[in-house]
């Protein structure tokens, strides 16, 4: 059962920003080049922007089964520990001065809030995971009521 999803899509600005900078980069070289080359220069640097913004737009966050799904990498949810939602300058700080450079984080610029999952349950080569989202509170929630049904599956009823 899923209880929480969420698409870390790229905002506008920064598809409006990338394509300008495209267009201007074209128009520069479309004034010492022909036509056809200015307009290869337009589809190979505004495919390439667009391309990039897609590839890292594409990531998603998901709670279901237990689990948590972060990009490629998983989290069993029986070894979360604390987990918090941190506001703008909580998670700026642990972006930063704070970080652990053992720690898995999916980040983007973007995305000002994030939520700390800490790791428990025996020695862990990662202490915790940063999970930038444009909604932490639900996303915390989402780990806390999927903990239970975690704990559940670890153990079993004889």
């Amino acid at each position: 059962m899923r209880n929480y999803r969420e698409q870390l899509r790229v905002p506008v600005s920064y598809w409006v920003l990338s394509l300008l900078c495209a267009a201007i980069l074209g128009s520069t070289l479309w004034a010492g080049l022909s036509v056809g080359a200015a307009i290869a220069v337009y589809v190979i640097f505004g495919g390439g922007c667009a391309a990039a913004l897609l590839i890292w737009g594409g990531v998603q966050v998901e709670v279901a089964d237990g689990r948590l799904r972060a990009g490629q990498n998983v989290l069993p949810l029986q070894s979360a520990g604390e987990v918090a939602p941190l506001d703008a300058a909580q998670a700026r700080a642990m972006r930063g001065p704070r970080a652990d450079p053992a720690a898995f984080m999916l980040i983007r610029p973007y995305l000002k809030l994030a939520v700390y999952i800490e790791i428990s349950g025996g020695p862990a080569a990662v202490p915790y995971w940063l999970v930038g989202t444009r909604h932490p509170a639900e996303l915390a929630a989402a780990i806390e009521r999927s903990r239970p049904a975690a704990h559940a599956d670890a153990d079993p009823v004889g």
